[in-house]
């Protein structure tokens, strides 16, 4: 069986209990030295940030729904919010701290979990009905989703941030 093409892109994790690390119970709780210079390893920054994205739904929304589910869903929230050339322009030209306060990012928020409620209809239905949810949806998207960046490098980021 041939594997090479296989890519890994969601994982959950569960905790299984708790272990005792008590010293003295054996050799393997030593942590063990470093063997060589420079032999960690470089995190892969995408990687990094879709983890703490999936964190972050995972402690906003909880275990209803599936590591993929979640992160479908804010990948489709976050495009159709880049539909918006209101928004484009207001990334372009708005500090992201300005952008967060815009009227039109709520009003494009709804939208999009809106358009999402067929195909999420949980997480959407949750996120419809409480405004604390959103708010951190808000961040989530500004955060780690990197909306702002991308909005502004999509309507040609080369504007210096105010």
């Amino acid at each position: 069986m041939d594997l090479s093409e296989v890519v890994l892109t969601h994982y959950k994790l569960g905790s299984k209990g708790k272990a005792s690390l008590s010293p003295g119970e054996t050799d393997d709780t030593k942590l063990q030295p470093m063997t060589e210079t420079g032999s960690g390893q470089v995190r892969d920054k995408q990687k990094a940030l879709l983890d703490e994205i999936i964190q972050h739904l995972n402690d906003l929304f909880g275990g209803d729904s599936t590591d993929a589910d979640k992160v479908a869903w804010i990948e489709h929230t976050r495009s159709k919010i880049m539909e918006n050339e209101t928004l484009r322009g207001q990334a372009a030209n708005n500090s992201k701290e300005q952008f967060r306060h815009s009227p039109d990012f709520e009003g494009a928020l709804m939208d999009a979990i809106i358009e999402g409620l067929d195909a999420y209809s949980g997480l959407s239905k949750q996120a419809l009905e409480d405004e604390a949810i959103r708010r951190r949806l808000k961040d989530i998207l500004l955060g780690p989703g990197q909306l702002w960046e991308m909005l502004r490098k999509r309507e040609g980021g080369h504007r210096p941030a105010p």
